[in-house]
Formats: structure tokens, sequence, C-alpha cells
């Protein structure tokens, strides 16, 4: 109500359910814990407008407006327009970025009366615009599968992370950083199903047994009179003993 315009649905309904949004993780080095991914949604109340008051306590200092480049070209081709920190958009902080930029939820057509389209966008330290998404939804899925890594916005910025940064990229998220070798070798990264092999029948082939070959009746009426003449022999010779 304070800057007349509201909440986008995806991200009023994320309020709803959560005040903000703060997730840290470490790792160990030497049996010491180091503090490295940090994922952040500011609360409510922490969502400071920018732009809006000098940053300094003097009197003439200069606003963001006021350092504002005007020379970059703006939507020249797929490349969207940015953001202004002037009357023509209004500009929330939502990821302070612990002190390496910030990603600001953005209305970007607040003349003459605020729209609803919002989009999402990383302002570097060097007050650069930086596009990241369309709605707070797609941001919020970037944020978890970057791990919320050191500088991980760089990524979508025209330099890049910093090497320390890729360093950690190439321990926890190998492909963000290798796309080369992914646009490369993408049958490398894709699971390949043979559904032949998967739905493939479990019923198993009856063995056939290999019948024993059957003996000539010449050969058993031959094997009966050699018994016949051992039983004989040996009746004979007990009775002469």
């Amino acid at each position: 109500q304070k800057n007349s315009c509201v909440l986008p649905e995806d991200l009023k309904n994320f309020y709803l359910m959560t005040d903000g949004f703060q997730m840290t993780w470490s790792v160990k080095t030497d049996d010491t814990p180091m503090p490295l991914g940090s994922m952040v949604i500011n609360s409510v109340s922490k969502l400071c407008r920018l732009g809006g008051s000098s940053m300094y306590t003097l009197p003439s200092a200069p606003t963001l407006a006021d350092l504002e480049d005007d020379t970059d070209e703006e939507g020249n081709g797929d490349k969207p327009e940015k953001p202004h920190f002037d009357s023509r958009s209004l500009i929330f902080e939502l990821d302070p970025c612990n002190g390496n930029g910030k990603v600001c939820l953005v209305y970007k057509h607040a003349e003459p009366v605020v729209s609803p389209d919002t989009e999402i966008w990383f302002l570097d330290r060097a007050l650069y615009w930086h596009f990241l998404t369309k709605t707070f939804t797609a941001y919020y899925r970037l944020l978890i599968t970057h791990l919320g890594l050191p500088q991980w916005q760089y990524a979508f910025t025209s330099y890049g992370v910093s090497p320390q940064a890729k360093q950690w990229f190439n321990m926890y998220k190998p492909i963000t950083i290798n796309t080369a070798l992914l646009s490369e070798e993408a049958d490398s990264f894709v699971n390949k199903l043979d559904p032949n092999k998967v739905f493939k029948s479990k019923n198993k082939t009856p063995v056939l047994k290999k019948k024993s070959p059957s003996q000539p009746p010449g050969s058993q009426k031959s094997h009966t009179s050699m018994t016949s003449a051992k039983t004989s022999s040996l009746a004979g010779n007990s009775s002469r003993k």
C-alpha cells in the first residue's frame, strides 16, 4: 500500500507460507566448518525499495538515479529493457547476496500506474543490471539448483563468476560452468532408455533335458545272459566248497 503496487501471485503465495527464507550450508576443511552456500529471500519487512533515497547523509549527495548510466542500449534485439532507479521503475531488494550485488524484484512500468508485471534482475556492484527471470518461481528454482554458491548470480552476466567461485562450481555444480561441454556432448548427460530391455518378459524358456541314448535290445539280452552265467558259476563254486 505504501508503494501503490501489488505483489505478483507466486511471490504473494510464498509470503503467505513463510515470511522470508534463509538457508546456509558449510563444508569441512581440516575438520573446521567453513560457511559456503547461502540462499536468502528477504522477509516482507526487509523488502526495501532501492533508488528512493540518497546513498549518503550529505545534503546534496547523489542518489542511485543520479549515478545511473543512460548510455546502455535498451531493448535491442532479445535484450529486455533494463530497470531505472528513477520514478519509471519500482525496485525492491530480494537478496543482498552477501555484498556481491543485489537480486531485485522490479516493476519496470510505474508511470502513470504501476503495472502488475514484474521481473527478477541482478544488480552487480558496478550498478549494472542483468536479467535473471520473468517470475519469482523461476528465480526460486535457480536459487535452489545453484545451491546458493558464492556469486552464482554472476553466471548470468557477460563476465561470469570469479576464479575462486569457479573452483566451488567445478566441485559442486560442474555442468553449470562447463556449458560448452554440455552443448557439445549433450547425449552424455541423457539417460538412454531401451524399452525392450526394461519391459522384457521374465518368462523363462523351459530347458529340455537330454535323454540318455537307449540301448539296443540285443545288448540288453547279452547283458542278461552274462549276469545269469556269473550267477551260475558262483553257485557252482560254493557247492564245490
